[in-house]
């Protein structure tokens, strides 16, 4: 037959045992959560128009931001020369994307931006939500 003494050490021994596995069930979840935040991609597209700006931001985290203009010339009724552009951040890893951007931008020729959009911004990646993907230059037109 049990004492009383060995009823309360088994009942605190479930009680540990269950608080531990919720606590480690909580931070499964909070894992999944940060990673579906910071490596899923809702959005994938394409932008079109010049490119104003290419350059390296951050004070510890140092990122590559850009300005497109999209030349929409006021077709958008009531539309101010900043909702005419796209600000979009480029990741690290890409050299290749950040000088046809400079390229680009240097001889004001149009191009067409693929990006895709992530959920959250975090500060060692970018600016932005939007990062580009590709760079396609528009033959003919500047």
């Amino acid at each position: 037959m049990e004492t009383q003494d060995q009823k309360s050490t088994s009942a605190k021994r479930g009680c540990r045992r269950l608080f531990k596995r919720s606590i480690l069930f909580l931070i499964l979840i909070l894992v999944a959560i940060f990673c579906f935040l910071y490596f899923g991609k809702y959005d994938e597209g394409t932008r079109a128009g010049t490119v104003v700006r290419v350059s390296k931001k951050g004070v510890i985290f140092k990122t590559y931001e850009g300005q497109l203009n999209l030349q929409t010339f006021g077709a958008v009724k009531g539309s101010s020369p900043f909702m005419e552009t796209f600000e979009f951040s480029v990741e690290r890893k890409n050299d290749q994307i950040v000088k046809e951007l400079e390229s680009s931008s240097l001889t004001g020729e149009r191009v067409n931006l693929r990006y895709y959009k992530r959920y959250m911004v975090f500060p060692w990646r970018g600016k932005t939500k939007y990062f580009i993907i590709a760079v396609e230059r528009v033959e003919g037109m500047k």
